[in-house]
């Protein structure tokens, strides 16, 4: 077993349907390469979009899937019914801090508003010291260049503290972003450039 193997990653990412086949690609891609390296998928375990793209693709490669969802969700019939473990929680913000809790390391891959507040919160929770893990933000057809220039900005505004983009990486590939999620923790305490 190697150490990768007891590391779970949770996925951020969106669950629209009918979306560019660039991103859905890079979904099953990362479901695939997340398999291959042994890490549990942790995903919002939705059934369409790019997080039903990523689940289909770890399981299909056969890795173990774990998912999280609010039972408002399940009650509309959204879920993924083959995740090998399916934790349905009371609400987002139960899910939010649910996939925290099991995951290594996260990454956001495009997605909508609810993959937003799913990466500034991790984010924030990082920055607090409360999070640990690696977060990595892959930036398919540069889809993240507008939200790092906001971050830039407000870094450079005083909003943000310096050095807040070491509390992530951001990765142009499916295999960078997993070995970057994978990676031993390194303790960064931004919070004394404030």
């Amino acid at each position: 077993m190697t150490e990768s193997q007891t590391k779970a990653v949770a996925v951020y990412c969106g669950s629209s349907a009918n979306l560019p086949e660039i991103y859905l690609e890079s979904a099953r891609s990362l479901g695939r390469e997340l398999a291959g390296h042994g890490a549990v998928l942790v995903s919002g375990a939705g059934r369409y979009g790019l997080m039903g793209a990523v689940a289909d693709a770890a399981i299909a490669a056969g890795g173990c899937t774990h998912g999280v969802i609010p039972q408002f969700m399940v009650d509309r019939g959204w879920q993924h019914d083959g995740m090998d473990v399916l934790d349905v929680v009371s609400d987002m913000h139960t899910r939010k801090a649910r996939m925290a809790e099991l995951a290594y390391g996260c990454i956001a891959l495009p997605g909508g508003v609810g993959t937003l507040d799913e990466l500034i919160e991790i984010l924030d929770l990082r920055q607090l010291g409360i999070y640990k893990g690696n977060i990595v933000i892959l930036n398919i057809n540069d889809y993240y260049a507008p939200l790092l220039s906001m971050l830039a900005t407000g870094m450079q505004q005083g909003f943000i503290p310096a050095g807040h983009n070491e509390l992530y990486k951001v990765a142009s590939s499916v295999t960078e972003a997993v070995e970057l999620a994978l990676k031993p923790h390194r303790d960064i305490d931004i919070r004394a450039k404030f």
